[in-house]
């Protein structure tokens, strides 16, 4: 990876010690700008939102020569949080991103204080072909809007960039997912739309169940994007969550 420093956009106060803050990490070849609904509705409440594109990845595409793996982009994420004033916070992550920061939470436990994970994907022990089989699946249940903004963020990072991201979240998820999961010691929130085609109940369940301390809630209604067409009502969970209100 370049030592070229990697975009993130920010939601709310500057960062300081002490005041609220969160990390929101997308899924593969994406960017940051489908966190936004849910960004601006936690700022809101004013919490500090750091919404990073990933290196290799639309606006951080040059912060990488080739296509970083998952531990790398975990260790990045780590390198970011050290340069802001943060102390432990919560990471939402959705689909591919949950891989990442389940690998964040394992290698650098001191920074994660909640992992919230909305769609955890790639399944283990799924194919390749099959699991771009729900990625097809999916995309008639989401927002046209999200649909577009994940068409621009796909060509800027690039379909050999893509294509390569998702070989290594393959390897992670057939070697890694799950041994990563089961030394996350974070509180961790799953959260599945009830419409999503690629993170199946029984897997969003079974991650719930991998972490030390784990609870699952669906948001009906929502596909796996449940972020970007559910914001509130996801907002309103991880307020209860962090908050310790959730049984």
């Amino acid at each position: 990876m370049s030592d070229v420093g990697f975009f993130a956009r920010r939601y709310g106060p500057p960062p300081r010690e002490g005041r609220p803050a969160m990390m929101l990490v997308h899924g593969l070849g994406l960017s940051g700008r489908y966190f936004v609904p849910l960004a601006r509705r936690l700022a809101s409440d004013g919490v500090t939102v750091v919404v990073p594109d990933l290196p290799g990845n639309a606006r951080s595409r040059a912060a990488a020569r080739r296509a970083p793996d998952v531990a790398q982009l975990a260790d990045a994420l780590a390198r970011l949080h050290r340069r802001l004033p943060l102390g432990p916070v919560p990471v939402v992550a959705n689909s591919v991103g949950c891989q990442v920061v389940a690998a964040l939470a394992a290698r650098h436990p001191r920074l994660v204080s909640h992992l919230v994970l909305v769609g955890p994907a790639l399944e283990p022990r799924t194919s390749g072909l099959r699991q771009f089989g729900r990625l097809v699946a999916d995309a008639p249940k989401e927002p046209f809007r999200l649909l577009f903004l994940a068409a621009f963020d796909y060509l800027v990072t690039g379909p050999l960039r893509c294509a390569a991201s998702f070989r290594h979240s393959l390897r992670d998820a057939a070697e890694s997912f799950e041994v990563n999961l089961s030394q996350v010691r974070a509180p961790t929130l799953v959260v599945r739309g009830t419409g999503d085609t690629i993170a199946s109940g029984t897997w969003t369940r079974r991650v719930a169940e991998l972490v030390a301390d784990g609870r699952a809630e669906d948001i009906p209604g929502a596909a796996h994007a449940a972020h970007y067409s559910a914001p509130d009502t996801l907002a309103a969970l991880i307020g209860k969550f962090t908050a310790g209100e959730l049984g």
